[in-house]
């Protein structure tokens, strides 16, 4: 058989290349000399010299494999710099930087850049390569300036001391954890129906972080086969708010945006935190235990509530009207935490902007001479009917009237079956029942004479059903 006579490519490594630059220069050896010297040919030489001012910088920049023998540019160019640049950023500080962390940080650039990239375990590995990162010794150039000596952890965030105006309005944010009796009517104190909702707002009221809930029982009845993720708002199954998780997610968000946001908290929660979590783009400033300012102003809070209060005695009269006879009390009872998540949302969304970019001024959470004046009409809901003024306000201040006590049935264990609502455990709404529902409703609207606007509105709900019921 006969051998094939093709030479075998032999491929110089960067620190070979610059060998041969090097002899090219000092001596007087030709290119074919050279050639014959490393056993290349001599077209292979020409083009090392060609490439001289490349290689040379390649060299001295520190970051390349000077063992690697071909260059092969990534698709990705842009983000492969980025995360060299984060990278170095990152061993400058002494971070401890592993694998995980590097793929997690393309990810986050390349959704920056608006690259549809999924990093890869063998994409890192030849990052890693082409870079010079994680194998040898690394020719890290020294930073220009020291690494951030580690500051030490106090119960709080490790971190220096900071005041709001290292921050922009915008990258200033507050939070409040509200008690709300979410199913009381006028005229009841106290008995039933608690949750906590967390509320969070920057001071320009142009971001509202989405509300969460938490309540009493790990899976309430009305809960059964609603998928979270479609939910306006979160909802977490215990009474108490779950800070870390909640803040882990919240420096998740920010890390994607690349900004740094400071987010005021009160003391207690603070202190609180069972070993705070490690957060990289939120600078926690909690607030004296000994101070009166809130960590979320009192009127944008009292707003929130005032507005879930219209919402819910607008729902509880639709359910009297419906069926006669029914009290007040009577119609409460039927409120699940599930309707309560949907109120909240809604609530949350109606506190107007200007009413928490004012309120942040009026606390001197916020740069600003004088507090704006808007109209208060405006931004508050009227007040329902049947009710005085006075009465609604009563009924919107009425978790501040007496502490929390006795049990609702929704809250109760599963002993208590008599407090499990009859159609809880009924059968999931088919396609079909939601494509008959739109139809019953569009019926209701065009016999009741209601306005056009509000057959818009139907409209896109209608379209939006019909859309998701194709999937």
């Amino acid at each position: 058989m006969e051998l094939s006579s093709k030479k075998k490519l032999h491929a110089l490594s960067l620190a070979e290349k610059i060998q041969v630059l090097e002899l090219l220069d000092e001596s007087k050896m030709s290119q074919s000399e050279v050639a014959r010297r490393f056993q290349v040919s001599q077209p292979q030489i020409s083009r090392i010299c060609k490439n001289k001012e490349k290689l040379l910088a390649d060299w001295c920049s520190g970051t390349a494999n000077r063992e690697r023998k071909r260059k092969r540019e990534s698709k990705y160019s842009g983000i492969d710099e980025a995360l060299l640049c984060w990278y170095h950023i990152a061993r400058a500080k002494a971070w401890d930087v592993t694998g995980p962390m590097l793929l997690h940080k393309a990810k986050e650039l390349a959704d920056i850049m608006g690259q549809d990239f999924v990093p890869s375990i063998g994409w890192l590995v030849r990052w890693k390569r082409r870079n010079n990162v994680g194998f040898g010794a690394r020719h890290v150039l020294a930073p220009r300036f020291p690494p951030e000596p580690p500051p030490p952890v106090p119960t709080s965030q490790a971190q220096p001391p900071l005041s709001l105006k290292d921050f922009s309005p915008e990258d200033v944010f507050g939070c409040a954890e509200v008690p709300l009796l979410y199913r009381a009517v006028p005229g009841t104190v106290g008995a039933c129906g608690h949750v906590q909702v967390l509320l969070c707002a920057n001071s320009r009221g142009t971001e509202k972080r989405r509300v969460l809930v938490s309540g009493l029982r790990a899976a309430p009845s009305c809960f059964f086969g609603v998928s979270s993720e479609a939910l306006p708002a979160s909802y977490h199954p215990d009474l108490g708010i779950p800070w870390s998780e909640w803040l882990v997610q919240f420096d998740r968000d920010m890390g994607r945006q690349g900004r740094q946001v400071a987010l005021l908290l009160a003391a207690r929660v603070v202190e609180g935190l069972a070993g705070p979590p490690r957060l990289h783009h939120i600078r926690l400033l909690p607030l004296s235990a000994a101070s009166t300012t809130p960590s979320l102003p009192t009127s944008a809070v009292r707003a929130f509530k005032a507005h879930y209060r219209h919402r819910l005695l607008g729902k509880l009269a639709a359910v009297q009207s419906e069926r006669a006879g029914t009290s007040l009390a009577e119609a409460g009872a039927g409120i699940t935490v599930l309707d309560a998540v949907h109120m909240a949302a809604v609530a949350w969304a109606k506190v107007p902007p200007r009413l928490i970019v004012s309120s942040f001024i009026q606390e001197g959470l916020a740069p600003g001479k004088t507090p704006l004046s808007p109209d208060k009409a405006s931004e508050m809901p009227p007040v329902p009917s049947g009710l005085s003024l006075e009465e609604f306000s009563r009924f919107v201040d009425l978790e501040g009237e007496e502490p929390v006590s006795g049990v609702c049935k929704e809250e109760m264990g599963p002993e208590d079956e008599e407090g499990v609502r009859e159609d809880a455990f009924a059968p999931l709404p088919t396609k079909a029942d939601a494509l008959r529902a739109l139809g019953t409703l569009r019926r209701w609207l065009e016999c009741h004479g209601t306005s056009p606007e509000l057959f818009e509105k139907f409209y896109a709900c209608e379209e939006e059903v019909e859309r998701l019921c194709c999937l």
